[in-house]
């Protein structure tokens, strides 16, 4: 008993942020901010709203990262930052994090609430239950010094993820521990997040961008959920691959490398499809022209296949992710289960919402493409 509240004591205790987390998270925000600004990128017009405005946005994601990257290696290099850092205080950064979440959530409501504006972006959608706004948030693209939030938001978890990567790999290289599993997880997420940045305009046609209000769900899961959840995979309040050996077979190799190029090849081909087609909806779609369910829905390509086809590729490689760690703990498989019931649940809604906007042509939708996600099972 002893032993266990001395433990607990200890973990209480690393949760506390410390000046240095907080000096970290700054210097992130703020540099994110600057560079997303003024970094060259391609400017890309956004989904038509509903009240006939585009917004743009400078996907130059890839350019900031890479800056990010080089100037930490070299200030590691010169001993003014240690790589080590994320590593070691992750949990200090995890409740920094939150506590930034939670403030940045309320000052979207009080703003959200007291604004005036009739814009499709900034136009508050009141439901009068404090919990459910403060949740789903009261506006679609709230702006902060003309920088949009969502996609700002979305842009930092992402390079947040593969940062506390690294800071991982550092410290397993240090403490002699990289293995097989370290190195197949490490390039399986980097060559996920990188391929993002590369088609970062694809993100802006995604449901989060075109449909959901930025609240406390968008930001805690953009901002905590992204970057620490799916790269913690925590065990005794560590990284578990830096603390669990696992010898994987060629077999077993060879099968996981699998699982992520078929994952990666329907979630890439699937995303793509249907920002070409939000585009220019006469693209041929694998090399014959698109079938289109009362001029606004497609149903060929991936989209015939399954309603949410982009699903399964991503919960595949969510998947090949895990697989690394092997089979001996269900702690690693934490992030493609969470996603499995997110994405379920996401996908009822989105069809609950489909169903009430478009109405028979949906339902003509749904007998061309009776799948949800996986063909032939749901």
């Amino acid at each position: 008993m002893l032993m266990l509240d001395m433990d607990l004591r200890l973990l209480l205790q690393s949760l506390i942020p410390s000046l240095q987390s907080v000096y970290v998270l700054v210097f992130y925000f703020v540099y994110l901010a600057v560079a997303g600004q003024i970094l060259p990128g391609k400017v890309i017009r956004g989904v038509l709203l509903s009240d006939g405005s585009q917004l743009r946005y400078r996907c130059n994601g890839l350019f900031a990262l890479t800056l990010l990257v080089a100037i930490l290696g070299i200030s590691a290099k010169f001993g003014i930052v240690s790589p080590l850092v994320v590593a070691d205080r992750g949990l200090e950064l995890l409740s920094a994090t939150f506590i930034f979440c939670v403030l940045v959530t309320l000052a979207l409501y009080v703003t959200g609430r007291s604004s005036s504006d009739k814009s499709s972006s900034l136009k508050p959608h009141v439901s009068g239950n404090l919990v459910h706004d403060w949740w789903f948030g009261i506006q679609l693209n709230p702006q902060f010094l003309s920088i949009d939030l969502k996609f700002f938001f979305v842009r930092a978890g992402m390079m947040g993820w593969l940062l506390i990567n690294l800071s991982i790999l550092a410290k397993s290289v240090q403490d002699g521990s990289l293995s097989q599993s370290m190195i197949l997880y490490q390039i399986f997420c980097a060559l996920y997040i990188l391929d993002y940045f590369v088609h970062e305009e694809y993100m802006t046609s995604t449901w989060d961008i075109i449909a959901e209000r930025l609240g406390f769900m968008l930001v805690f899961g953009d901002l905590l959920w992204i970057p620490f959840t799916f790269s913690i995979q925590a065990c005794n309040c560590g990284w578990w691959l830096l603390h669990n050996k696992v010898e994987l077979t060629v077999p077993a190799i060879v099968a996981n490398c699998f699982v992520f190029l078929i994952g990666y090849m329907v979630f890439r081909g699937a995303n793509k499809q249907k920002h070409i087609f939000k585009k220019n909806p006469k693209t041929p779609i694998w090399g014959k022209p698109p079938v289109v369910v009362g001029g606004k829905l497609l149903a060929s390509g991936y989209w015939g296949i399954a309603r949410h086809c982009n699903y399964l590729g991503d919960l595949m490689l969510a998947l090949s992710f895990s697989l690394p760690c092997g089979i001996s703990s269900p702690v690693p498989y934490f992030y493609p289960i969470y996603l499995l019931i997110l994405l379920i649940w996401r996908e009822r809604r989105d069809e609950v919402r489909c169903a009430e906007k478009y109405k028979d042509i949906w339902a003509e939708y749904l007998r061309l493409v009776p799948y949800r996600i996986l063909p032939y099972v749901y």
